[in-house]
């Protein structure tokens, strides 16, 4: 298939086939929580003070989508989520399949078509006084919102301005890329160096100087003629994941590999990937333009067959709106 020129058009996002319903009462209209095996609205949801998840940032997590009724790669997820719980070697008060059940139950609450699903554990903590973490309860939790962006689609329109953060971003040695995290201090005094300097986001490099990844997204670049993705240090992102099954498809090269700032800054294309907005352009590095400082022409074609995909159902479990009730 060829790409499109980038001038040709822009970005265009697929007319929903699935609307809101209504949700099971007022309270959740701003989204649902599971904590301690209740459903809750998720302005009351509460972590207790002394959960390592809290205190120590022992947790991890999964990230899931739902589009037009429809969960994406909620199988996937859910594996990735296993995999994180043994390589942190915790133990999951709910089985995976309860679990999915309380994916489809947050959802269905609310009501939502498009929403924002977090899957949590936590360490929990042990007995006060002790430091002992074999002696922690690993404690399971959730919650539903909105289907939140990285990026709204008016911003992406005219694409993103990156920062490239001289600081390290937690070395894969010291800590599990493949665990979904929350270590994310480097990222977060990152954002606001890339803020002071007028950018919208940022990307960090591991010890090597070479480019890794951002807060919550994977990056994309064109190197001499084909997209490479950061191949170390780095979590195997769900959309990453995706959009190199896509160009396979579409017959674009595109590849894990090593990607220096240099390669970065000379490209001719970059863009984003994340479960919180899909494909997202990137046209400038700080006041230098990427390429012609307009959207990329594989940006665009990936970003079609990415969201054209979704709202095909493609890869999707629908909602089991049956499920909910009140709590």
């Amino acid at each position: 298939m060829a790409v499109q020129e980038a001038d040709e058009r822009k970005l265009v996002w697929p007319e929903h086939s699935h609307s809101n319903r209504q949700p099971i009462e007022s309270r959740f209209e701003r989204g649902s929580a599971y904590v301690d095996g209740e459903f809750c609205p998720i302005e009351e949801a509460r972590l207790p003070l002394l959960d390592w998840g809290f205190l120590r940032s022992d947790a991890c997590q999964e990230t899931i989508s739902t589009w037009n009724g429809q969960f994406f790669r909620l199988q996937d997820h859910l594996d990735r989520f296993e995999r994180s719980l043994k390589r942190l070697r915790m133990q999951s008060p709910e089985t995976i399949g309860r679990i999915r059940e309380i994916t489809h139950e947050l959802v269905a609450i609310c009501g939502y078509s498009d929403a924002y699903v977090q899957i949590i554990m936590t360490r929990g903590r042990p007995p006060i006084g002790s430091r002992d973490i074999r002696l922690c309860k690993n404690r399971f939790q959730a919650f539903c919102m909105p289907y939140m962006w990285l990026a709204k689609p008016k911003d992406q329109q005219k694409g993103l301005s990156l920062f490239i953060s001289k600081r390290v971003r937690v070395p894969s040695a010291s800590v599990d890329p493949f665990v979904k995290h929350y270590h994310w201090l480097d990222f977060e005094m990152s954002l606001l160096d890339g803020f002071d300097a007028g950018s919208d986001t940022v990307v960090l490099v591991d010890l090597n100087g070479n480019i890794t990844e951002g807060p919550g997204f994977n990056l994309f670049t064109d190197v001499d003629g084909r997209l490479v993705t950061p191949s170390t240090g780095v979590l195997d992102g769900m959309t990453r994941r995706t959009t190199l099954e896509v160009c396979e498809d579409l017959g674009i090269d595109a590849a894990a590999g090593i990607v220096t700032e240099r390669q970065l800054r000379q490209a001719n294309e970059i863009f984003l990937t994340s479960t919180a907005g899909g494909i997202i352009p990137i046209t400038s590095i700080g006041k230098q333009p990427v390429g012609n400082g307009r959207l990329g022409p594989k940006t665009l074609q990936i970003h079609t067959a990415y969201w054209s995909r979704r709202a095909e159902g493609w890869l999707g479990e629908p909602v089991k709106y049956e499920l909910a009730r009140r709590p």
